[in-house]
């Protein structure tokens, strides 16, 4: 599929390829929402804010305006708030545009730690997809909402979620083996953490050793990356602080749930300073995501709390 992609855009006309974006007109809606947007990233939510009250006031029904302001409120913590404009951005949203307004509002609760909630946004996303076939987009919001309920602490649900992706992108006959290596990662990847959600040791690392011979075998060099955080994360809920650190350590350090990790392996280990400098760096990331739903109320309840 991929090769038959690539050959269609090489055939396509180079003026058309190479054509960028027209910029949007300067103080118009859409670009006081692209400042908005440079604002956020660089965690001045306030600021943003305020352009992106700016754009609305121009363009009410703007769906990326609702959007990044949700965003916004997020990630300042006023969720009430947040889900009114994830609500409009949903409402008005665009066709192809829907299921990422469905997503960032699963995303809110999963920051107010509302799993429920949470779940019932992603099921939409995930029934919308199995409706088209779409089974491996449908299979990555299966693992996606699995984490939100893993990393809630709801290991039960997080193990049928998990394996629900792994069946669903078996539902793609024409998988490659390396991707069905790819999958069977990800579910040994799935099992391992569950498994040590458990505190049960023993059966952590044997999935650990089949995750490993999987990414072997899918000979996936983009995926290597995600194995020291498999490595950090067993070894952290199974109380191996010291290798929790030295693992997760190597993992990617722009993954505020990673940072998180280290920053609890830190203070588990009696080093209070250096888990107070991980914390902070949560705090760097302004991402709207899974982890960062985690990772940045985790890190602002303990530098709050002095830990």
């Amino acid at each position: 599929m991929f090769r038959t992609t690539f050959a269609l855009f090489l055939l396509a006309p180079l003026s058309l390829a190479q054509q960028p974006a027209p910029a949007p007109a300067p103080g118009s809606a859409a670009d006081l929402v692209q400042q908005g947007q440079k604002l956020s990233r660089d965690g001045k939510q306030d600021d943003a804010l305020a352009l992106y009250r700016q754009a609305l006031d121009k363009s009410p029904n703007l769906y990326e305006a609702h959007l990044g302001a949700g965003m916004a409120l997020d990630l300042k913590g006023d969720y009430a708030a947040a889900r009114e404009h994830l609500a409009k951005a949903i409402e008005v949203a665009p066709a192809e545009s829907r299921q990422q307004a469905l997503r960032s509002m699963a995303v809110s609760y999963a920051f107010e730690g509302n799993v429920s909630k949470a779940s019932e946004w992603e099921v939409q996303v995930f029934n919308g997809r199995v409706t088209r076939g779409d089974w491996i987009p449908a299979a990555e919001i299966c693992n996606e909402l699995a984490r939100i309920y893993l990393e809630s602490g709801d290991a039960d649900h997080a193990y049928k979620w998990y394996e629900m992706g792994y069946e669903t992108a078996g539902r793609k006959t024409d998988l490659s083996d390396a991707d069905k290596n790819l999958w069977l990662f990800r579910w040994e990847n799935a099992q391992a953490r569950v498994a040590a959600r458990r505190g049960n040791a023993t059966e952590a690392q044997s999935h650990v050793t089949a995750a490993k011979a999987a990414l072997d075998k899918a000979n996936n060099p983009d995926q290597a990356r995600f194995y020291p955080y498999l490595t950090g994360y067993v070894a952290f809920y199974t109380g191996d602080y010291k290798t929790a650190i030295a693992e997760l350590q190597k993992a990617d350090q722009h993954d505020p749930l990673i940072l998180a990790l280290l920053g609890e392996a830190y203070e588990k280990s009696g080093d209070a300073a250096q888990a107070k400098d991980y914390y902070r760096k949560v705090l760097e990331v302004n991402s709207h995501s899974p982890t960062n739903a985690f990772a940045r109320p985790l890190a602002k309840k303990k530098l709050a709390s002095g830990r």
